[in-house]
């Protein structure tokens, strides 16, 4: 083949690639602008959620998730009576989980904290996605239950693999799965996203419902209240020092009545 065929394909190639990648920017541009706009989101600085979580027949788990830029997160969440914490303080994820026999706090492995550092970005992995250090690519349309959707392979700067599924028609996120390895083992969870209600002009889902992959098994996250720019100190985000021990008892004291009679010389002659 000579090369003044070979340029012209070549060239057609880049353009091709230049499209399809303007086409991605061009989806997200429309998804944030469906959730209120750039500027309406960058004006956010934090977000508490009140939450309940159903874990199972008859059994609820109310919370809060609080949010502040630029990369912090605390969620709270009671039960059975304990109350579970995990938080990101911009460089480290810790928890506390007390119906594990554990009532300090304790760093997260690197897996566990994966979940929670993502959980602390306010805007999601496709906003700002090049800064992020994320990766988007436009695979296609999918039907989400009947739904045409745009699909999108997001890889995190951590390795970590989301799709996330964009209604064609609202371009607001209706389904996320996400690939991540737990204790050695990848795991894929999907999320169906949707009730979305307006907050200060903001559009937020306020139902999630998440499970593994093929699993029967789902936990249905119901938000109640969405309140922006709360007053969030930041210290609430940085890991608490672990209580200190109990002081040993005192050793008990000889009972002086029962003591031993004190010893005297025998008597003289």
């Amino acid at each position: 083949m000579s090369r003044k065929v070979c340029l012209p394909i070549v060239v057609l190639g880049l353009l091709a690639s230049a499209l399809w990648a303007q086409t991605v920017d061009e989806i997200i541009a429309k998804s944030v602008q469906a959730r209120g706009g750039a500027e309406k989101l960058k004006s956010i600085q934090s977000i508490k959620s009140t939450a309940t979580m159903a874990l199972g027949p008859g059994m609820e788990a109310p919370g809060v998730l609080i949010q502040k830029r630029p990369a912090l997160a605390r969620l709270e969440f009671s039960v059975q009576g304990l109350t579970v914490v995990q938080a990101y303080d911009g460089t480290n994820a810790w928890q506390i989980m007390p119906f594990m026999g554990k009532k300090d706090p304790e760093v997260m492995s690197a897996d566990e904290a994966k979940e929670v550092q993502e959980m602390a970005d306010l805007d999601g992995p496709i906003v700002d996605y090049k800064s992020k250090g994320n990766q988007v690519e436009l695979i296609g349309k999918e039907n989400v239950e009947g739904t045409p959707a745009y699909k999108l392979k997001v890889t995190l700067k951590n390795g970590d693999v989301q799709t996330v599924y964009i209604d064609a028609d609202s371009f607001l996120e209706i389904k996320e799965e996400t690939k991540r390895m737990v204790r050695g083992t990848e795991t894929n969870v999907e999320s169906n996203i949707g009730d979305y209600k307006e907050v200060n002009g903001i559009i937020f889902p306020f139902a999630i419902e998440s499970g593994v992959k093929g699993s029967a098994e789902r936990q249905k996250l119901t938000i109640t209240k969405i309140e922006l720019n709360v007053p969030a100190d930041d210290s609430i985000f940085k890991m608490p020092a672990a209580a200190p021990a109990s002081p040993k008892a005192d050793a008990p004291k000889a009972d002086q009545s029962k003591a031993a009679p004190p010893k005297t010389d025998p008597p003289k002659n």
